[in-house]
């Protein structure tokens, strides 16, 4: 399977406009979320540096170090979300005759939740950070940490859909309302957050 985030970036719209089944939600979401995560890394590289920020210069910096390591994990979730779905796919042509066909698919839907649960939490860790550069970043860099915070949001919501199409198929519905639980309590708080930062920014604009 070819992982797409080394191809280019007009390379991986195109393929998202396809008919091939991957990158599809999930890797977008993956994607949209390292380009959030970066944009906040930009405001703090772009700070660091600045004798007006000399004080808060330490924080940026490992709040920098923690954005780059967001970034990488997020754009690794792209090939793991795509394999997450190829699982699916192979689960369900397995043949029906076959006795464990039902607990081979249930486990494949399982896992598939996985790569989409792992990408809202670094959305999430990737928000907290941008909360931070917004708070004490340089001004200058305001509009692109505002981007930043609407790309995790959306990055959050995209991922918490295709947890739910997952979890829709699953029989254990126990399991099931579990993860939409923790999906639930993560588009709770960081939708309200990422919208706060945004509505910050704008009115200091403001607009």
């Amino acid at each position: 399977m070819k992982d797409m985030t080394m191809e280019s970036c007009r390379s991986f719209v195109e393929a998202l406009g396809s008919a091939a089944p991957t990158p599809g939600g999930g890797g977008a979401a993956a994607l949209v979320g390292a380009i959030g995560a970066a944009l906040g890394h930009m405001t703090g590289s772009l700070t660091v540096g600045k004798k007006r920020y000399q004080e808060v210069e330490e924080e940026l910096r490992s709040l920098n170090v923690r954005c780059s390591q967001l970034q990488q994990e997020l754009l690794e979730q792209v090939q793991a979300d795509a394999q997450g779905y190829s699982a699916v796919v192979q689960a369900y042509a397995v043949e029906k005759q076959n006795p464990e066909r039902p607990q081979i698919i249930e486990k494949a839907v399982t896992d598939a939740c996985t790569a989409p649960l792992r990408i809202m939490v670094l959305c999430c860790d990737a928000l907290d950070c941008i909360a931070v550069y917004a708070a004490i970043g340089s001004r200058m860099m305001a509009s692109d940490t505002g981007s930043a915070a609407v790309c995790c949001r959306a990055a959050l919501q995209a991922a918490a859909l295709t947890v739910f199409t997952n979890t829709a198929h699953l029989k254990n519905r126990a399991v099931a309302e579990e993860i939409n639980r923790r999906v639930y309590r993560m588009l709770k708080s960081y939708c309200v957050l990422a919208d706060r930062i945004f509505d910050e920014i704008r009115e200091s604009f403001g607009q």
